[in-house]
């Protein structure tokens, strides 16, 4: 049986009410597609997209920075407590078949880099477009598109 794809959302934990309206639709169209989401599992642009992912019926998986699942969002199904702080980016990264980065600070920007290092497709929106192997998206429906048509080898 093949597995579902899983895509990554990275971005801040504050975010804008337009960034949050933006991760929401991400995090529903990627369910739509039948993809599992993977992010952080905190709050911002990880809550926005996981909570759009529930209420499109998908799967959410946070890999949590502290050592608690129980500071994961309420729309993650599988919190998992690392307790190594931002390392945790790279379990996101490498975990990943591709990512989205929406918005977002330096930790976004170290999963872009990760992305890069370890050859993941990634979609930026309204994110770092630090190096021409960064796709730039226009909007959601856009940005997971260009996610899952990265699967097809």
């Amino acid at each position: 049986m093949k597995r579902k794809p899983i895509i990554g959302v990275i971005g801040g934990s504050r975010c804008t009410a337009s960034v949050t309206k933006m991760a929401e639709e991400v995090g529903r169209r990627i369910a739509e597609k039948g993809g599992i989401l993977i992010c952080g599992g905190l709050g911002g642009v990880m809550e926005a997209a996981a909570m759009g992912a529930k209420q499109a019926g998908g799967q959410t998986i946070g890999i949590l920075p502290d050592d608690k699942t129980n500071t994961a969002n309420p729309y993650i199904d599988f919190p998992i407590a690392t307790g190594i702080g931002y390392a945790r980016n790279v379990i996101i990264v490498k975990t990943a078949d591709a990512l989205i980065a929406i918005d977002g600070s330096y930790g976004t920007l170290s999963e872009v880099a990760y992305s890069l290092v370890f050859e993941k497709r990634v979609i930026s929106l309204n994110s770092w477009e630090v190096d021409p192997k960064v796709v730039k998206a226009k909007d959601p429906q856009e940005a997971v598109d260009l996610a899952f048509r990265s699967l097809i080898k």
